[in-house]
């Protein structure tokens, strides 16, 4: 559920306890007329932490999935073999010289 752009008088009619749901949540909804900026609706309560106050004002996205469970493991390296960190390493100091 992400912040909306922007929302007409009758879409928030029509969908109230949507958009008041996602207020709840601390996010800042926009409301429009004619498609001009009118008023946001907003949480009732202050929120607490920072993050969530950046959350409300809009200047955060909380993220759409939790967790990164899909990744696949890093591959196995043979003895000896030096992983991509080191040579990243070995390019960067490299190039610095």
């Amino acid at each position: 559920m992400g912040e909306p752009e922007g929302i007409g008088i009758r879409e928030l009619r029509q969908h109230a306890s949507r958009y008041v749901a996602m207020a709840k949540a601390g996010l800042r909804v926009p409301v429009t007329e004619r498609g001009k900026l009118v008023a946001y609706l907003v949480p009732a309560e202050e929120p607490g932490s920072a993050f969530e106050r950046m959350v409300a004002a809009g200047q955060v996205r909380l993220a759409r999935r939790r967790g990164i469970t899909d990744l696949r493991p890093l591959p196995a390296y043979e003895p000896g073999e030096r992983t991509l960190s080191e040579v990243l390493q070995e390019m960067r100091d490299e190039e610095r010289y």
